[in-house]
């Protein structure tokens, strides 16, 4: 049997970081390299190791995780003396650090990059460690994908695994695919074959990530059964199978509004540990969410430096909050609730376009005016229903509200 085991480790006791069962598959990806089969997604990979030391990271619109907060991983590294998992870059309680932010005993500051309850993380992370996947639900807008790239690139150092969920991702993404030339040419091998994301995590004991895991069709997804309880990819075509070494895991993401697109069979289901991540529980964690990805993605997009427009801000997460619960904050006005999710994310977005016209068509300081537009396309989403639940919530919170008149007059202006 174990002639035709691909990948399978000879020293289990190999240092983090040291890959060598990896060569032979990694050989099969650099001969395939560009084929564009099925599953590939070597490109990318071949693409940052050209542009290592380069600088070419810096000038990526968005760089990953591992590359945008490597000064940070490289801290915590040389700060953790715990005791790391096998193939772990970081010992769990250094990876929760990261997600959660902290001082290190140099003094090294390491930024939050979730803000929520401790336990959620540190569930996530010990999750990992164990021999059962991590599944992250919740509504549209919190963080799920955040959290799963930052808890990969802290883990394995590596958050380009990745398969992205859609209603046409077909089996091979998760699997494997063919370079079509040589599979004609010279019928099935290993020269042939294109590993996808998730075989690549298994040989190289990493973090494999699948994005909208419900938005995949029931079949394909029952595909992930035997990986993460046998811990095995059979390659029938070959005669062999790909086994996973100490190390892998998989994080998968699910919006609970999809229930009832694709639901997870109840055996995929049972091989994952689910933990929902929630909305913000305060206004006070919303402002602050926004305030500091709108500061990261202004200078990832070379926004002119401009004051940080609190009040804006808060306005902005206030009445996001308000239409999504249905009632205003001092729980005195009940209102209606349009078709929209009005997450965190969306209140970015619109904070973030309010800053562009600021910088390029105002005077650079965030007002009223520059976010108005971008509230009203966040809300009214159903042009009939929610213009009707938008305007009824202008006149009866926002124009009766001591301070907002300015806000009242530019949502009134871009609505009419």
């Amino acid at each position: 049997m174990s002639d035709n085991r691909v990948g399978e480790p000879e020293n289990t006791a190999e240092v983090p970081g040291a890959r060598a069962e990896e060569s032979e598959i990694r050989a099969d990806e650099a001969a395939v390299a560009g084929a564009g089969g099925p599953g590939a997604g070597t490109e990318v990979s071949a693409a940052r190791a050209e542009g290592a030391g380069t600088g070419a990271e810096e000038e990526a619109l968005r760089p990953h995780a591992e590359d945008a907060f490597a000064h940070e991983l490289k801290a915590l590294a040389a700060a953790d003396d715990r005791p790391r998992p096998a193939r772990w870059n970081l010992s769990p309680w250094a990876v929760a650090t990261y997600l959660l932010g902290g001082v290190l005993p140099d003094g090294t500051v390491i930024s939050p990059k979730y803000v929520g309850p401790r336990r959620i993380v540190e569930v996530a992370v010990t999750t990992l460690a164990t021999d059962r996947a991590l599944l992250l639900l919740g509504v549209p807008g919190t963080a799920k994908t955040w959290v799963s790239e930052h808890l990969a690139a802290a883990v394995s150092g590596d958050s380009t695994l990745l398969v992205q969920g859609t209603a046409g991702t077909p089996e091979e993404a998760i699997r494997y695919g063919w370079d079509y030339a040589r599979l004609l040419a010279h019928g099935p091998s290993r020269d042939a074959l294109v590993p996808g994301p998730v075989m690549r995590a298994m040989s190289g004991g990493g973090i494999a990530r699948v994005e909208e895991l419900t938005r995949i069709p029931a079949d394909v997804q029952d595909t992930l059964i035997t990986i993460l309880s046998e811990k095995t990819l059979p390659i029938p075509e070959l005669g062999q199978e790909v086994m996973a070494v100490r190390g892998f895991n998989l994080i998968a993401t699910a919006n609970d509004r999809d229930r009832g697109v694709n639901d997870l069979s109840s055996a995929l289901r049972r091989r994952f540990n689910t933990v929902v991540l929630p909305l913000p529980a305060t206004v006070e964690d919303e402002v602050d969410i926004v305030a500091r990805r709108v500061d990261q993605m202004g200078r990832a997009i070379d926004l002119p430096q401009a004051p940080p427009g609190a009040d804006e801000i808060r306005r902005v997460v206030t009445v996001f909050r308000e239409l999504r619960d249905g009632v205003t904050a001092d729980g005195r006005t009940k209102v209606k609730s349009p078709s929209g999710t009005l997450s965190t994310a969306e209140a970015i977005s619109v904070v973030t376009g309010g800053l562009a016209l600021a910088a390029h068509f105002g005077d650079g300081v965030l007002r009223s005016a520059d976010v108005a537009a971008g509230i009203l396309g966040a809300v009214v989403r159903d042009p009939a229903a929610d213009r009707v639940v938008w305007n009824e919530y202008l006149e009866s919170v926002v124009r009766e509200r001591d301070g907002w008149k300015d806000f009242y007059r530019a949502c009134r202006e871009v609505s009419a």
